[in-house]
């Protein structure tokens, strides 16, 4: 079978979805995360857009080895540039540009007519070549721009050096005949397609919920690259979701006659971890990997399940990642078995990373008297959360109750190991928690989403709390867990106002301070 590249922008157009920003730590981990899964090109990052993404592109760049490293940039000289410079130290590197081409675009954007727009992509791929010999192009809105003028530039494209054509339905407007017929007809009228063994590429957005099967569409096509995210995670709607893309194409493989790098056991630890990095929630009828997508509470489908699975599941649960049974540890349990199933379930810790979380297994299994998959993945992402951290949580005391007034008083170790303490009250005890740890920290946010659920089952289930803090327009999101949910909440609190302080001290450059 023909293989079709994976080509990741998680950590790009996933991390655009409002809310999800990602601290370097975070993105550096992710990163590793999908070199695992068996991505072919991870889209690390826009490297102009601000310091910390440049850093964090240079620093993926250094630490991953086994897929291609992608910078995006537009047509403009110092995009280009940065890109450049952020992927310059990859094994294998990519810089992907992309100038609009659709009428719609043309006169409300770039105000340029067709002629000075190709000028623009080939000067634009010469200077990109000068850092990398693979050069992606994508014709941004392709799936509204005239066929004609598609055609023109994507042969302007080849013939200046891209190695690669994206033809993106940028704002999720095609329909899968259509979508699918633009690459059929880009391959029967360019002979130069296949004269120099260019890679053409899909990427979709689900704005009409059709990004999956817009994606299928360019694969049966022609597309030997498919541009998506995890969980479907981006702008607006979102992306091609990777597991459903992945999980079609081997499912399905009588019908579409091709094979992925993709190691599909990773897909669901991957998932995981991109959602709670991110904070973005994945809906219980997610296809693939939401929580319902391998359950069954009809009597007629439990009936037949247990006569013969393949009656009511087209696709093993084991084969996406997803545990057959829930692994029982204890406060008995050594190391050894800690470490295998904390591997087991997709993670990579250093030795200091597994013995701080190991320390606070412990303590759960003492508070606990079983500790399941879900407690293990929850306590290893919120170890990953603490790990940056400006402040942590050292003791909190909070008195509630009828008639009296709800008051805490909560003690902080900051950066330099010294402690901090403040008491404040508040309408309620989540309420006077956050208002001592903005006295303590000096951050002052808005609270605009709060959410609280078990992480496994039984009355002394590990409790999480997710929140959502906003601060000159920009969101960020927090996560929280222990057996306390008035300690879950402190450090979901904690979490998010750690994490826009290491955003504010790495994003100094922005687009428009660059002149952009």
């Amino acid at each position: 079978m023909e293989s079709v590249r994976i080509f990741d922008t998680t950590l790009r157009d996933g991390e655009q979805s409002p809310g999800a920003t990602l601290t370097l730590p975070e993105k550096v981990e992710v990163a590793r995360q999908l070199e695992l899964l068996g991505v072919d090109i991870i889209e690390a990052g826009f490297p102009v857009s601000s310091t910390g993404d440049f850093e964090s592109v240079k620093a993926i760049s250094s630490q991953i080895t086994a897929s291609t490293i992608c910078g995006l940039a537009r047509c403009i000289p110092l995009d280009i540039e940065r890109a450049g410079k952020a992927v310059q130290h990859a094994k294998k590197s990519r810089i992907h540009i992309f100038c609009a081409t659709s009428k719609i675009h043309r006169e409300h954007k770039l105000r340029k007519g067709k002629e000075d727009i190709i000028k623009l992509a080939v000067d634009s791929i010469h200077q990109a070549l000068q850092y990398t010999p693979d050069v992606e192009f994508s014709p941004e809105d392709a799936s509204r721009t005239e066929l004609d003028f598609l055609e023109e530039i994507t042969h302007a494209a080849i013939e200046a050096g891209a190695t690669t054509i994206n033809l993106p339905d940028t704002v999720g407007y095609a329909t899968p005949k259509g979508y699918g017929g633009i690459f059929s007809h880009m391959i029967r009228k360019l002979p130069i397609i296949r004269e120099k063994n260019i890679i053409l590429s899909s990427h979709c957005h689900d704005d009409l919920g059709m990004a999956v099967a817009n994606s299928l569409a360019a694969i049966e096509n022609g597309a030997r690259q498919v541009e998506c995210t995890i969980n479907g995670i981006g702008e607006r709607a979102g992306n091609a979701a990777l597991e459903e893309i992945v999980m079609a194409l081997r499912t399905r493989s009588d019908f579409y006659q091709v094979t992925t790098r993709i190691d599909a056991t990773k897909i669901y630890p991957t998932s995981r971890m991109v959602s709670s990095l991110t904070g973005l929630v994945v809906q219980r009828n997610k296809a693939i990997i939401g929580e319902n997508a391998f359950a069954h509470e009809s009597g007629i489908h439990q009936d037949g399940i247990l006569k013969f699975r393949e009656t009511y599941e087209i696709m093993d649960p084991a084969h996406v990642g997803i545990p057959k049974s829930s692994l029982v540890l204890g406060k008995h349990s050594g190391r050894h078995a800690f470490r295998d199933r904390v591997v087991q379930l997709g993670y990579t810790l250093t030795d200091e990373q597994l013995e701080s979380a190991f320390t606070r297994f412990k303590t759960l299994a003492d508070k606990k008297k079983e500790v399941f998959d879900e407690d293990i993945e929850a306590l290893v992402d919120d170890q990953l959360e603490r790990n940056h951290s400006l402040w942590k949580l050292t003791s909190l005391q909070v008195v509630a109750g009828t008639n009296a007034i709800p008051t805490a008083t909560v003690t902080l170790t900051d950066s330099n190991g010294q402690q901090i303490q403040d008491a404040s009250v508040g309408d309620g005890p989540v309420d006077a928690i956050y208002s001592a740890i903005q006295r303590l920290t000096g951050v002052k946010v808005n609270l605009t989403d709060y959410r609280i659920r078990a992480v496994s089952r039984g009355k002394d289930a590990q409790g999480e709390v997710q929140i959502e803090l906003e601060h000159s327009g920009r969101k960020i999101h927090g996560r929280g867990l222990s057996t306390d949910i008035l300690e879950a909440s402190a450090l979901a609190y904690l979490a998010a106002v750690n994490r826009l302080r290491n955003l504010a001290d790495r994003e100094q450059l922005t687009l428009s301070e660059a002149n952009v």
